[in-house]
């Protein structure tokens, strides 16, 4: 079989990496230097890395993130409220398998979104998993699956995500089934799922987001309980770029 054969066997058997990594040993003449077993290795493991790039990169994409960020470019600061330590300390993923809530305040321009895009991104890149909404858009999605009937479904797929990203939480007042729909939210993720949530209202605050009180205590007892807070200050990061 000639080269051009080869790589369309491959592909056919949907071994894409297998195949790039071939192309890639005969561009480079080493085909006839390495042995059957080194060069099977080699393409084995160019299988792998692609398969699992591919799948990070289909997390990333179906997570829908807002912003591009990465916890590479996060500015720690302990003095803005986000120490290396304790940044080290969410890379590790443990927040996300027991099931935590992750809440970041602070002013406009803090770095809230980037921050909790950042964690995002990291828990693709770990092939978790997630789902972003800012406020806003939650609260049209909730509107719009209720008038097509798909609440079911939506309230499924948003419970087989294990990390939520709900920003700009607080923006908008909840009232009405939509208050409802965020309280079996919560309950569906209670210790099961994490979740972060990115505001620029105080915690103290947050009571007022909600029309009715014991569905705001019902809530924020979930959310607030055994949560990671993290209050980012200082100026606006987007004089600075």
């Amino acid at each position: 079989m000639t080269t051009n054969e080869i790589t369309r066997a491959l592909h056919g058997l949907k071994l894409p990496g297998m195949a790039s990594c071939w192309n890639s040993l005969e561009e480079t003449h080493q085909l006839d230097r390495l042995t059957l077993r080194e060069g099977m290795q080699m393409m084995v493991q160019y299988e792998r890395d692609t398969r699992r790039n591919n799948r990070v990169q289909r997390l990333i994409k179906n997570a829908s993130f807002r912003l591009k960020a990465s916890i590479e470019e996060l500015e720690t600061d302990t003095a803005r409220g986000i120490a290396t330590s304790s940044v080290s300390d969410l890379c590790t993923g443990s927040y996300i398998t027991n099931g935590m809530t992750v809440i970041i305040t602070g002013p406009a321009g803090t770095g809230k979104s980037y921050f909790a895009c950042a964690l995002g991104d990291r828990a693709c890149r770990e092939g978790t998993k997630v789902l972003y909404f800012t406020m806003n858009m939650l609260i049209e999605n909730l509107k719009l699956v209720h008038l097509e009937g798909r609440e079911t479904n939506f309230f499924r797929k948003i419970s087989s995500h294990d990390l939520l990203v709900i920003d700009d939480w607080g923006m908008v007042k909840l009232e009405g089934q939509t208050q409802h729909d965020f309280e079996q939210i919560i309950d569906d993720r209670y210790n099961r799922k994490a979740t972060i949530l990115a505001s620029q209202l105080p915690i103290a605050d947050w009571y007022s987001v909600f029309q009715s009180e014991l569905i705001a205590e019902a809530c924020l007892d979930r959310i607030v309980h055994k949560a990671l807070k993290y209050q980012l200050s200082g100026e606006s990061l987007r004089k600075k770029y």
